[in-house]
């Protein structure tokens, strides 16, 4: 089959195309996928800047987001009939091989059924934003009705989706944005009000719009600086959730303000081999299959790309100016 390995640590460049065998069924409950497309995340380009999460992986096959048809099972692999579409986040951080291939193995335990609706670039754009945005809302911020929530980077991959979800649940949503067109763009998802980072002092317009209050939960998909800008517009006894890491930030306001700070890894279960967490996961993606179905959510595909050039796709995505995703077309 014809995989893109990823062969050091470093630029795009490392990524190549090889011929490699097909992966085989190992285990009674695995279930084999020719995968039609992968997602691309920003966790790709930087285990592929700074190196996979096990030792003596390389090369490896990177892409956790897959979708494509069952074409092969084990003799306990009762959930699926060879034949069916699914989608699922597993793989790619060096362990379990990626979706940057034709075909895949996995335990049927961490695939679910695709959203009717969806071609296969759609679905496999879906899985980690998914899991990641209603992680930190839903899980970590413990949204409410109530709240008003302020969403960092609203057209980018995970934050499209954060709108949307917290809109489902009912929350006042302000979203930052870096563009005329990204405004627009979130605007159609339901956001109610939108700030322009690079023309306006973000955390002094959410102060405004909250007539000082601040946010009640505070989403940064962005990283330290802007972490730390935002414990100003959070909320006495808010939430403030970040993706990224936020080692050095000053939190002296942070605790005056009594925020909880809450860190959403949504790969630490696959990493830890938290079965548990895997299967909220999983109820996750089967609960936004079927909301994505009723057309009460959508995920956005920027572009796609042939899995041969993808690292075309990986210089897009550090470019930082991508709206919504980016996707590999395998067949």
């Amino acid at each position: 089959m014809k995989a893109m390995l990823m062969t050091a640590v470093g630029l795009p460049s490392v990524l190549q195309l090889a011929d490699r065998p097909e992966p085989a069924i190992t285990a009674p409950t695995q279930i084999k996928v020719a995968l039609h497309a992968a997602g691309i995340n920003p966790i790709d380009t930087k285990v592929r800047q700074r190196g996979v999460f096990y030792p003596d992986a390389l090369p490896c096959v990177l892409g956790c987001d897959g979708a494509g048809i069952v074409v092969d099972k084990g003799a306990d692999a009762h959930r699926f009939q060879l034949g069916d579409r699914v989608y699922f986040c597993h793989g790619g951080l060096g362990g379990d091989p990626g979706n940057y291939a034709e075909y895949t193995v996995l335990d049927q335990r961490w695939a679910v059924p695709m959203p009717a609706s969806l071609s296969f670039e759609q679905a496999a754009a879906a899985p980690l934003v998914l899991i990641t945005a209603w992680g930190a809302l839903y899980d970590r911020a413990r949204l409410q009705p109530s709240h008003t929530v302020l969403i960092h980077a609203g057209a980018g991959g995970v934050g499209h989706v954060a709108i949307q979800l917290a809109k489902l649940h009912g929350a006042r949503v302000i979203a930052t944005v870096g563009s005329a067109d990204k405004a627009a763009f979130v605007r159609a998802l339901g956001a109610d009000e939108i700030i322009d980072y690079r023309v306006m002092d973000f955390a002094m317009a959410v102060n405004d719009l909250t007539g000082g209050a601040g946010a009640d939960v505070v989403f940064d998909t962005v990283g330290p600086a802007v972490f730390e800008q935002s414990i100003g517009c959070t909320a006495h006894f808010g939430d403030l959730v970040t993706l990224l890491d936020i080692r050095d930030t000053a939190l002296a306001e942070a605790r005056m303000r009594n925020l909880r700070i809450g860190f959403e890894l949504m790969l630490t279960p696959m990493l830890r081999n938290l079965d548990a967490a895997r299967d909220h996961q999983i109820e996750i993606l089967s609960r936004c299959a079927e909301w994505i179905d009723q057309g009460r959510l959508r995920v956005h595909v920027a572009d796609t790309f042939p899995l041969a050039e993808a690292a075309a796709a990986h210089a897009a995505i550090e470019e930082g100016h991508t709206t919504g995703k980016l996707v590999l077309r395998i067949r």
